[in-house]
């Protein structure tokens, strides 16, 4: 059974493992989906805009001056590295004079024309610029055919992406818009959690990022963006997810809640069905221990009785007067002694049952101490032992029952008397602490050990040395003192050592 449970534990740890690591798959995956996805929407809508402004500016301004075969010429200067970039594209051209101011791509004039042909770049210092010819001004004119066909849209994005090159990353995408787009896309895919973005380009932070944004490498997802005409870019697109982990297991804490309950619900089951098979097994052994003592117990008395029984029906005793009154007072005392003992098991059966009926008086905690002592008095001193009393309570009234509580000491003294090997010296104390008063009864007998102690006011508990007959007893009478002193809502406890004797304190409630 136990094999079988941590088989099953462990499956279910596997399951509950391969159900994260494929949550974090499909994650992942749309992750990188979402993100490719954002990545092609900007690069599409750049060049959208692109497109759509040559064509507003085309339709609205443009004046066709002629049709011929020219190329599409930019002309960009910047005044920080005094260099001029001169793009060319071969293309059919229709000439249109434009303001240069119209474009806000950080150019200074802007001469476009049909896009089909081959390209080039060129670079020049101001200086030698001046000394070139271009045939025409490129300040003033753009030039582009009037119907452009699907090929030369193609040619045109391959320019401009040529010419988008040496444009800085964030004056070609805001951070709103980035935003915009990866929230839109992410709730598509049921991704709903705060994110953090940004653009690097070769692997070094841009101004295009969110303020948290912190780059690590293994959580941090990437995918290329702004790629040129030979789709090569130094530009990432990353972004991470600082409660990934919170949202991959709250996909699946349904199932995991759900097979941790079941498991858990097991593992009780089986441990209580475990506690009870050794609980049972343990109280069977006391129980046969408690059998075998009550049967010895009985014995002696039993073969006492059959023995003062043969001599009184002897001739020669049955006349002597003196004799027959003594054995038949043997007789008695050995009934006696067995109905008490039957009579200590039936109590304790009734106070489980909650049958007794213990009623409650004002008495004096003093005047139980001394008639317990007399009871037990002749048997201390037949062994050679003492009894001293330290009754230093200036108050000892309380709410008890007579009968029972005078029980409580006589079985806690006779306790003492039945550990101590030699001659049993016993020390009884009483003193106030507040509203209660404490008792304690000392002896110096053989004491018990501190699993013992523990166990000692369990019913048919008794600590074994070797002969379970060596001492005489049923392990009732301590489970007998504890429940009339739980019933007088006072506490018992013990404090003992192997060798040098025990300890038993109760602590009652005063009574004014």
């Amino acid at each position: 059974m136990s094999l079988s449970l941590i088989g099953i534990i462990f499956v279910q740890a596997y399951f509950i493992k391969d159900s994260v690591a494929n949550e974090k798959k499909r994650f992942h995956s749309n992750v990188i989906a979402t993100l490719y996805d954002v990545s092609n929407t900007i690069e599409e809508e750049e060049v959208s805009s692109y497109y759509a402004n040559v064509q507003r500016l085309k339709e609205e301004y443009g004046k066709v001056d002629t049709t011929a075969v020219s190329q599409l010429l930019i002309y960009q200067q910047n005044r920080g590295t005094k260099e001029t970039l001169i793009y060319r594209s071969n293309v059919y051209e229709e000439d249109y004079k434009l303001s240069s101011s119209l474009f806000d791509i950080g150019l200074d004039s802007l001469t476009i024309q049909n896009i089909i042909g081959s390209s080039s770049t060129e670079i020049y210092s101001n200086v030698e610029l001046e000394d070139k010819d271009f045939g025409q001004s490129p300040i003033s004119r753009i030039t582009k055919s009037a119907n452009i066909s699907e090929a030369q849209k193609i040619s045109f994005e391959k320019d401009f992406k040529a010419l988008q090159k040496r444009t800085p990353v964030h004056k070609r995408v805001e951070k709103g818009t980035i935003e915009k787009l990866l929230s839109q896309k992410l709730e598509n895919k049921n991704i709903d959690i705060s994110f953090e973005y940004a653009i690097y380009s070769n692997d070094l932070g841009t101004k295009v990022q969110s303020d948290n944004f912190e780059y690590d490498v293994k959580s941090t997802f990437k995918v290329p963006i702004f790629p040129d005409e030979n789709d090569q870019t130094p530009y990432k697109l990353l972004v991470n997810f600082p409660d990934d982990k919170s949202f991959i297991l709250s996909s699946i804490i349904g199932m995991i809640l759900l097979s941790i309950i079941f498991t858990s619900v097991i593992v009780i089951a089986y441990s209580s069905a475990l506690y009870q098979l050794i609980k049972q097994r343990k109280i069977s052994e006391i129980k046969t221990d408690f059998i075998n003592n009550m049967t010895h117990e009985f014995k002696t008395p039993i073969a006492t009785i059959n023995l003062a029984l043969d001599a009184i029906r002897n001739p020669a005793i049955i006349s002597d007067e003196v004799k027959v009154k003594r054995y038949l007072t043997m007789i008695k005392e050995e009934n006696k002694r067995m109905h008490a003992q039957v009579e200590n098991v039936l109590r304790i059966s009734k106070l489980e049952k909650n049958e007794l009926n213990i009623s409650k008086d004002r008495v004096k905690l003093h005047d139980l101490i001394e008639d317990a002592i007399t009871h037990i008095s002749l048997i201390v001193e037949d062994r050679k032992g003492y009894i001293k009393t330290f009754l230093d309570a200036s108050k000892s009234s309380v709410l008890a029952n007579e009968t029972h509580f005078t029980n409580v000491i006589v079985n806690i003294l006779d306790n003492a008397i039945k550990y101590s090997p030699n001659a049993p010296e016993i020390e009884v104390y009483t003193e106030n602490v507040g509203t209660n008063i404490i008792l304690k009864i000392k002896d110096h007998g053989s004491g018990m050990s501190k699993a013992a102690a523990k166990k000692v006011f369990e019913k048919f508990y008794r600590e074994h040395t070797g002969n379970i007959h060596n001492v005489k007893g049923h392990g009732l009478g301590l489970a007998y003192v504890k429940r009339i002193v739980d019933d007088h809502q006072g506490y018992v406890s013990v404090e003992s050592e192997k060798g040098k004797g025990s300890t038993f304190i109760i602590k009652l409630p005063l009574i004014s």
